[in-house]
């Protein structure tokens, strides 16, 4: 595809999920600013198991990208990939992702050959953090700390500072999930017990609450209805996600201290009536705790925008660094 020497150049971003890959082409958009990204394209398919078919699906999600872009558009400049795993960020290489039953794909290295564009694979939390500093007010402004918590099936933060993502020594910083302070001590998949994710994340809330999917809005609003026959089941399960949620929010504030906390990934879908639920247990602690008070968290919470394909957009804006030729 041959674009004008006028015209603005393309990203492309890949969004995998367990059950599903999202894909959008967007404009490059100028150098700072929130809410101005301008979606091209966007197309999507189910997620398959196995390396080769995920490879697979990730072009072909790339070549109907590229179909349905007008033919005055400019043209695809790089290509960013947000994946679950443990992904080599010097590589592109990804291991371990348990949903598609994958040990081991050089992801990057494979999209990069095939379309003969610089690509970039990121975690997919750390993308969807880039995605939603992006689209939240606030979260663009020069010299702050972003963090972006996700509550997906997992529990897990990507963090932002002064505009670039912190990626730690050893690419696991926000795996707050994964911190055993939570006291029902249950058992998570990482081996350890009492994790945050065990309590605080959608997974969590779907096996506490098997009888609303989603369960999060359904939980709420039986704990606000004395009558419901699971009321106090509700309240029970209620209290200890949120209070899950809350600790994880102590824990990003004492050791990230960031200026913005955005809620997102799939319990975030539950919108502001979780916001309330969140800020009122931190109002809750900071009434016994001067020192926590003072730190104001409530006011740090925004939600990610939930219309919009928060992690592919993420994924092509990591991409926007990339030298030609990466």
């Amino acid at each position: 595809m041959a674009g004008s020497s006028n015209t603005t150049p393309l990203l492309i971003g890949i969004d995998v999920g367990g059950t599903k890959i999202a894909g959008i082409a967007i404009e490059v958009p100028r150098p700072s600013g929130f809410g101005d990204v301008h979606i091209l394209a966007q197309s999507n398919r189910p997620a398959r198991c196995g390396a080769d078919a995920l490879v697979t699906d990730i072009i072909s999600i790339i070549d109907e990208l590229m179909a349905q872009l007008p033919a005055d558009a400019g043209d695809v400049s790089a290509i960013g990939v947000g994946t679950p795993g443990t992904v080599d960020g010097s590589t592109g290489d990804v291991r371990d992702i348990a949903n598609l039953s994958i040990d081991y794909v050089p992801l990057a290295s494979a999209v990069r050959e095939h379309f003969q564009l610089p690509t970039i694979v990121e975690n997919d939390v750390n993308a969807a953090a880039v995605g939603a500093a992006r689209l939240v007010e606030d979260g663009t402004a020069g010299g702050q700390t972003i963090a972006f918590l996700n509550l997906g099936t997992g529990l897990a933060a990507g963090i932002i500072r002064n505009g670039r993502l912190d990626h730690g020594s050893s690419n696991t910083v926000g795996e707050i999930g994964h911190i055993p302070v939570e006291p029902h001590h249950w058992r998570c998949a990482c081996g350890q017990h009492g994790c945050l994710e065990t309590a605080g994340s959608g997974g969590a809330a779907k096996r506490l609450w098997p009888y609303a999917d989603p369960p999060m809005p359904d939980i709420l609003a039986v704990a606000a209805n004395d009558a419901h026959p699971r009321h106090r089941q509700a309240v029970e399960t209620r209290d200890t996600i949120i209070a899950a949620i809350a600790d994880t929010i102590d824990v990003l504030a004492l050791t990230v201290d960031p200026n913005v906390i955005i809620i997102g990934g799939g319990m975030a879908q539950t919108g502001t009536a979780l916001l309330d639920a969140i800020r009122a247990e931190l109002r809750r602690r900071g009434k016994d705790s001067g020192f926590i008070h003072a730190l104001n968290l409530p006011a740090r919470l925004r939600l990610a925008p939930t219309k919009l394909p928060v992690g592919a957009i993420g994924a092509a804006l990591t991409a926007q660094s990339l030298p030609t030729g990466a």
